[in-house]
């Protein structure tokens, strides 16, 4: 065996994948040691009204981790969606809890104390069992993202292996800096969805690489719809957030930048299929 191959074997077996963690963990190991604290735990039993009522079980923290804590010694919240309950659906309760957080984290900043936000998004979207009333808390949640994002830096971090869709989509496109792995998905629409609509020939939900061709962690970076492309670590996804924070609050957020891609948009010949060499030559360029 070579020394660089035994190099690669050795970190891989150093390393601890972050997308095989579930939520609770994933918050408490982006944290700084010792200083997780979770806000409306278990035990707390606020669960979901609705899905009983259809027959559903619900979940004691309805899919949502909201921890504080410190990142780097300062003040911090977490949103850990956990992917494996309903999709990382957003119902009333799991949106209310994300929006509460950020909206608290804006009133620290309000009065001197510096809070910062992470948000962790395996989701699928809204609750469709839920309706309006998920649709709602997501718009709570992308309001609160605009108005902390004025103070401190909002960073999502999509992972897998549910990725990020729907209305939560747009959250992710609102957070001053946006993190994926190789292993993540964003998108409007998730493959299903497409196929239903516009038919297999225009979108096949199994044909897996070419979904991540498009909508991967990968293209996404390099098309420049998210800021940083990490591995699959915890300790790699926890650096890259040191890094960002130590930015600061960007410049110009991805949201004020509508009319560069509403141009990109524009230029797209709707005749032919895009493919993800052209995705990629379509966002080529300066966004700002």
């Amino acid at each position: 065996m070579t020394d660089v191959s035994a190099n690669t074997v050795a970190r891989l077996l150093e390393s601890r994948s972050f997308v095989e963690l579930g939520a609770r963990q994933r918050a408490r190991a982006l944290l700084d040691a010792g200083s997780f604290r979770e806000l409306l735990d278990p035990f707390a039993r606020v669960t979901s009204p609705w899905l009983p009522k259809q027959g559903i079980v619900t979940q004691a923290d309805d899919g949502v981790v909201v921890a504080k804590g410190t990142i780097d010694g300062q003040p911090a919240v977490i949103a850990a969606i956990e992917g494996a309950f309903q999709g990382g659906s957003m119902g009333e309760v799991g949106g209310a809890k994300i929006a509460g957080a950020l909206e608290l984290a804006a009133e620290d900043n309000r009065k001197g104390v510096p809070t910062r936000a992470v948000l962790l998004l395996e989701t699928g979207g809204v609750r469709l069992q839920e309706a309006n009333l998920g649709l709602a808390a997501i718009a709570e949640i992308q309001a609160a993202i605009v108005e902390l994002r004025q103070y401190q830096p909002v960073i999502g971090v999509v992972a897998g292996s549910v990725g990020c869709f729907g209305g939560m989509s747009i959250a992710a496109g609102l957070c001053s800096y946006l993190v994926v792995t190789r292993e993540a998905r964003v998108g409007l629409n998730g493959p299903q969805v497409i196929e239903q609509e516009a038919g297999l020939d225009e979108y096949d939900s199994r044909d897996r690489p070419f979904i991540w061709s498009l909508t991967g962690g990968e293209q996404r970076y390099a098309s420049g719809l998210v800021d940083a492309y990490v591995a699959d670590d915890t300790d790699a996804i926890r650096e890259q957030l040191h890094e960002l924070f130590a930015l600061g609050i960007p410049v110009q957020p991805r949201s004020r930048r509508h009319a560069w891609f509403l141009q990109r948009l524009a230029d797209v010949d709707t005749r032919t299929q895009l493919d993800a060499a052209a995705v990629r030559a379509l966002y080529e360029g300066d966004a700002q």
